[in-house]
Parts: structure tokens; sequence; C-alpha cells
């Protein structure tokens, strides 16, 4: 399931985001890269722990945290700590598909990247090209939202970055460890908790409504793992 987020931040969070973004040090992208995305990638990025990287990272935490259609997507068990990057001059990175397993810098702490999630720090008028590029069972996806929106998909997806051929496009990325390690029962979930609330409040107490809710809770129950 690929899915837009939007408003995950404000106009006035991105501004502060870029803004600490701008006056931090930038380094050769490929540091957090594999062995075969390594070859594929040119961008830059905020090192793995650096104060401006930490301070934005929060920033993008609490905005997931308070959105309930990320909470619905993604169940989430354990969140990777936000890096940023920035693509200007040509950069690209070309197709790969994100490592399994990520290791949080610093610690003893990995996590399993179930769901992969880009949140966009630029509006697509500020940049040419850079488009994100994913590719599914139902075919590819060219991706470029404004500020403050996130996508997100499945960590096991072919995608590449398009190069950038004006001004600069500033993304956060990181990765999530689902409660729910398969994709099509997470989707299942996620349709069927969306179902739910499009009933309304209205018909909260409904028998039908909390039969569906029953439903959900005894699926997740059951798939999920903690």
């Amino acid at each position: 399931m690929l899915l837009q987020i939007p408003d995950v931040l404000s106009a006035d969070e991105v501004a502060n985001a870029r803004a600490t973004l701008a006056r931090a040090e930038w380094v050769d992208g490929r540091v957090t890269a594999g062995h075969q995305s390594a070859r594929a990638k040119n961008n830059r990025q905020i090192p793995e722990g650096s104060a401006a990287g930490r301070e934005v990272g929060e920033l993008v935490l609490q905005g997931l945290n308070r959105h309930p259609l990320f909470i619905s997507a993604a169940l989430p068990l354990r969140v990777f700590p936000p890096l940023f990057n920035r693509y200007e001059g040509g950069e690209s990175f070309g197709n790969h598909v994100d490592n399994a397993i990520r290791q949080v810098a610093g610690t003893a702490h990995r996590i399993r990247t179930d769901l992969s999630a880009t949140l966009f720090l630029t509006g697509p008028d500020e940049y040419g090209g850079g488009e994100l590029v994913v590719e599914d069972t139902y075919g590819v996806h060219s991706v470029k939202l404004p500020a403050g929106h996130l996508v997100l998909y499945p960590s096991t997806s072919l995608h590449h970055v398009r190069p950038v051929t004006r001004g600069a496009r500033i993304c956060s990325f990181f990765w999530i460890q689902s409660m729910i390690r398969d994709d099509g029962q997470r989707t299942l979930l996620f349709d069927l908790d969306t179902a739910i609330q499009r009933i309304g409040p209205e018909s909260a107490q409904h028998a039908a409504v909390v039969q569906l809710t029953g439903v959900y809770h005894n699926l997740l129950r059951q798939w999920a793992e903690l």
C-alpha cells in the first residue's frame, strides 16, 4: 500500500525545520547507504546524531504521533530516528530497495524496515525533477508532494529519486517497524479501520459498528508482533 499523508507538519513547523537544517552540516549521503545502494546514491544529508537532526527529528516524530491517518496505516511499533537529505545540481538516487534491517547509530537498537517514509520539506514549485518513483504490483507511482506532506510505502518496493534539475529538494526520510509485518494484513486492517471511521460518530454504538470494531481488534490481536 502506497499512501499520501497530508499535513504531518504545519507551514510554521516546516519553516522552523528548514531554518534549523540550513545551519547544519551536510555530508555525502552515502554514509547511510548499503553496499548496493551506495553505487546509486548521489545526494547529501545531515549526519546521524547531529544536534540539528535530533531537533528536527523530534518535531517530525511529534507530527507523526498526532496524525491519526499515519497511526492507522502504519500501526507503528518502532520508528527509526528521522534523517534528512538534500538533492540539487543534478543529484539523484538510482533504483534500489531499502535495507531490511537498520541499526540506530550509536546504540544497540535495530529495527526491521516494514515501511519507508519520505516527508517533503520543500514544495514542488521550489525545484525541478526530484520525483520519488515507487514501483509496486500496481505499477509505477511518481510522487512529489507539498511541504509538510508525507508518502508511506512498503520497504520492499523498488524505488528511486529522479535528478533535481533546478533548486533544491529537502526531505526527511525514515523507516517504520510495524506491529503488523505483512503488508497485505496491514492493508486489510487499514481498510477496515477506515470503513469504521466513515460510518460516523453518531453510529458508534450501533450493533454492527461494535461488531466490526471487535473484528478489527481481534485481527490485530491475532497478527500483531510486539
